[in-house]
């Protein structure tokens, strides 16, 4: 009987994150720039969504980093030079890889891949690579004169034709690597799927919406739909197949989704109601209609030498209330905003409207906070299902968006 070959305690991370890179064989090329211990990061992050990382390493960035490291990192064996074992062919011939990202990539080997120079193990690798179709991501990093250079930008120019690059950050008079985070992002959206998400058809609400006072004058709120637009982003790059019904926000809306723009409360509910006449695997209530409007708008410009002015509002239907009234099976997630509660408090109402809509899952948070008010672009949600409240800590909305969609996707594949 064959001895079992214990799994390298390094991988308990993988899947950590969610699972859009699964069965993704990734080559980490690391070039000897300094920016070279970013790339044990950026190997751990490409593992926690689910990816297969062999690191191959050059003689320079030996002398910063230990290549130990490197297999500690990955749990998988290290390339320092090529052998009779034909590492080169192993890794990057014919789909035996799905992506070689090079980070940091110098200027050297930039050039080197250009002109078909392979005299390192980075080298012959990206060769072969580049032959066999693999598809080649390069996140440079050198001194911004190194860069501005007429022959980098050449050879530049000259690859964006067949391969990826993201570009360096320009700072302090360098062309510094991207962020490893901002590299995760790039392979995800190019590469990455959830296997638990791919295919399936989300439709989510985004956005505030105003209610006329008259034809100039509306009633709206604060909301700019951020939260609503990266969380349809995620989901996009996870391969779901995403309708976005969004009021008049602030925010950009993402590309690679059907978009249906509404300004009020009741045309948001309008087209819910319509776009659920297909059937939804998930609906997600992140957007901020209006409770209230008009009774009666006025026909023309209210006068503004009126001294006083008394409106009479009545209240909206709410949409979440519907939802699962015209699809009994979806995997509905609600928003619910407070203000200036405490924690309990907020856990409370979450769940006290998860019951009284049917909800699978309650995203809550409380925007009267003093921090909240200080900084928008931070936040911190409860999400919330029947059994369970889950803090998310005070994070960037970037962050808040990939966690509510792990959590989703953690509850559907239960």
């Amino acid at each position: 009987m064959a001895r079992k070959i214990p799994k390298h305690p390094s991988l308990d991370i993988v899947g950590s994150d969610g699972a859009e890179l699964s069965g993704k064989k990734i080559v980490l090329c690391v070039t000897g720039s300094v920016a070279a211990y970013k790339s044990i990061e950026l190997a751990r992050l490409l593992m926690r969504h689910s990816a297969n990382v062999t690191c191959v390493v050059s003689n320079a960035a030996t002398k910063l980093i230990q290549p130990a490291y490197f297999k500690w990192a990955t749990g998988n064996p290290v390339i320092t030079k090529l052998t009779g074992d034909l590492e080169h062919i192993t890794v990057a011939d014919y789909k035996k890889s799905d992506l070689i990202l090079v980070y940091p990539c110098t200027a050297n080997t930039l050039g080197k891949l250009a002109s078909g120079i392979d005299d390192t193990p980075i080298g012959t690798v990206l060769t072969v690579g580049f032959g066999s179709k693999i598809p080649i991501l390069m996140c440079l990093a050198m001194h911004a004169a190194m860069y501005e250079n007429a022959a980098v930008q050449k050879n530049i120019t000259f690859l964006k034709k067949k391969i990826d690059f993201v570009s360096p950050n320009m700072i302090e008079g360098k062309a510094k690597a991207a962020e490893p985070e901002d590299v995760l992002e790039f392979v995800l959206k190019k590469f990455g799927f959830s296997s638990v998400l791919k295919g399936k058809k989300v439709l989510i609400t985004a956005g505030p919406t105003i209610e006329y006072l008259d034809p100039v004058r509306v009633i709206t709120n604060q909301s700019t739909g951020r939260t609503g637009v990266l969380l349809a982003d995620e989901l996009v790059s996870a391969g779901a197949k995403v309708t976005m019904v969004y009021g008049p926000g602030r925010e950009k809306p993402p590309s690679g989704l059907k978009l249906v723009s509404v300004k009020t409360a009741k045309e948001m509910f309008m087209a819910v109601k319509n776009e659920m006449k297909k059937k939804f695997d998930i609906v997600i209530m992140a957007a901020a209609p209006a409770d209230y409007t008009l009774e009666k708008p006025s026909y023309s410009k209210i006068k503004s030498t009126n001294s006083k002015m008394t409106v009479k509002l009545v209240k909206v239907p709410k949409i979440i209330d519907h939802v699962k009234k015209l699809q009994k099976d979806v995997f509905l997630v609600g928003f619910k905003a407070l203000a200036r509660v405490s924690k309990k408090e907020l856990e409370s109402e979450a769940r006290r409207k998860m019951r009284e809509c049917g909800a699978d899952l309650m995203v809550a948070n409380d925007v009267g906070s003093i921090r909240y008010r200080k900084n928008p672009e931070n936040n911190e949600v409860l999400i919330v299902d029947s059994k369970k409240t889950l803090s998310s800590g005070w994070k960037n909305k970037e962050k808040i968006a990939k966690l509510i969609r792990k959590e989703i996707e953690r509850r559907i594949n239960s």
